[in-house]
C-alpha cells in the first residue's frame, strides 16, 4: 500500500511541479487518482515536508515548497 501511496504522491509532486498551485479538485481531476489517493499523498508530502495547504472558504489549494 505505501508503494502506491508514495506514487500517488509523486504524481502530484510533478503535476504541481509543472502546473503550479492548484485546488485539490484540480488535482483529483487532472491526475486521474481517486480522491482516497489523493488524500493519503497529500498526508505523505506534508509528513515530507514538501507541500503546502492553503484553506479559502471551502476550496484547499495546495503548493509545493
Amino acid at each position: 500500500m505505501s508503494d502506491v501511496i508514495g506514487e500517488a504522491a509523486g504524481k502530484i509532486w510533478h503535476f504541481l511541479k509543472e502546473n503550479g498551485d492548484a485546488s485539490v479538485t484540480k488535482v483529483t481531476t487532472e491526475t486521474g487518482l481517486g480522491k482516497n489517493e489523493v488524500q493519503r499523498a497529500i498526508g505523505w508530502l506534508l509528513k515530507e515536508d514538501k507541500l503546502n495547504i492553503e484553506i479559502v472558504g471551502r476550496a484547499e489549494t495546495l503548493s509545493l515548497k
